[in-house]
């Protein structure tokens, strides 16, 4: 059994639903304080979080990601405890196997490969985890970039953990995200009898012609690097539970994912725009949880293309998809940053799981990014 695979059993054994860390970080702090690293517990609210470096220079690489995972839906679909590893047929189950406890154990391993061979290696490395990604990614990443800018301190280079393969390891990396726009809207009708419309004000009614114009509408087109920008109402409700009652007020929740030819602004002036077309009543409040970012083709994108080819063979695909990572919060210190990582098929599933070849092949990857961008020059010549 490899290193990388027995820590990330050790991992998954810890029952870390968001935000508890269960011990996750102290078992990497231990590990990396033996190599020589400053570890830092920092914990806003009930969130843990760990940073850590080692070296100095002025070039940072740090390595990110998330100790805590999502609950584990009904446990009598899972064909095993999601708290106690299972190894079947190849493949490693447990929640948080490949969201993303495996790409944290990748993570260690590689440095402790890393550091064995160059003690005395160029620059810093960095760790930047949280327990609170899953969660409302408040008092994690966000809390300790904000630390770190009141410090002075910079990260040149990241690389997010985040499962990001799709049908084979290393095949699809990402370079960016769309930015992230949520909306809870609320739509004030009066309450009455149905069989007197004319006194009453029917909400879901007002609110239909508006909702098919958002819905329905063609936002842009992105660019070259970004999909277009979606619209997607993710909860609405609405009446009393009694069906000769008009309900008196609406509840929606929505999110636009957005490219980057879209501004915060522009969108909520066209949203609110529509719905005062149609005569809505309503009460809008409006929450970004992350920015768009890319990060343009360079020294960190490159390294990470060479060592996937030099583990699989093949050229990965450069990608914006997906949701959004705590990439969005470590991206505006000025720092490029791509996400490498497991297959993402089963994430948030019951019965997630990892291949535990895969696992392998990741501490490889990181390994070779590492020996590029990092190693003593005379050696990485």
């Amino acid at each position: 059994m490899s290193a990388t695979l027995e820590l990330t059993q050790d991992l998954i054994a810890r029952n870390s639903v968001t935000p508890v860390d269960a011990g996750c970080q102290q078992v990497m702090g231990d590990r990396l304080a033996a190599l020589g690293f400053k570890v830092e517990s920092l914990r806003y609210g009930n969130v843990e979080n760990l940073w850590a470096t080692r070296g100095n220079g002025t070039l940072t690489i740090c390595f990110a990601g998330h100790t805590d995972v999502v609950p584990t839906g009904p446990l009598e679909e899972w064909r095993s405890d999601p708290f106690k590893p299972v190894i079947k047929d190849g493949m490693l189950f447990g929640r948080g196997a490949a969201d993303m406890k495996s790409g944290l154990a990748a993570m260690i391993t590689a440095t402790e490969e890393f550091v064995r061979t160059h003690p005395n290696h160029r620059g810093r490395i960095a760790f930047l985890i949280t327990s609170d990604e899953e969660g409302p990614s408040v008092d994690g990443t966000k809390r300790v970039v904000e630390t770190l800018r009141e410090r002075g301190e910079h990260i040149d280079y990241c690389i997010v953990g985040e499962p990001s393969s799709e049908s084979s390891i290393g095949d699809t990396i990402k370079i960016g995200r769309r930015g992230s726009l949520s909306g809870r809207l609320t739509v004030h009708g009066v309450q009455g009898h149905v069989a007197y419309p004319q006194v009453a004000e029917n909400p879901v009614h007002t609110l239909a012609p508006a909702l098919f114009e958002l819905t329905s509408r063609t936002w842009d087109q992105g660019n070259e690097h970004f999909q277009p920008t979606t619209f997607q109402i993710s909860n609405l409700n609405a009446g009393t539970g009694a069906p000769n009652v008009i309900p008196g007020e609406l509840k929606a929740r929505f999110n636009l994912r957005y490219s980057p030819v879209q501004s915060i602004e522009a969108l909520k002036e066209t949203v609110e725009g529509i719905l005062n077309k149609h005569g809505v009543r309503y009460t809008l409040e409006w929450y970004v949880s992350g920015e768009p970012f890319y990060t343009q083709p360079g020294p960190l994108s490159d390294a990470a293309v060479a060592a996937i080819e030099s583990v699989t063979g093949k050229k990965p695909k450069l990608s914006t998809g997906g949701g959004t990572s705590d990439g969005r919060f470590i991206a505006p210190m000025g720092a490029q940053v791509v996400e490498l990582g497991v297959i993402n098929a089963t994430i948030h599933k019951v019965n997630e799981s990892v291949c535990i070849a895969d696992i392998d092949q990741l501490h490889k990857m990181y390994c070779g990014m590492l020996e590029r961008l990092i190693a003593p020059s005379s050696e990485n010549s």
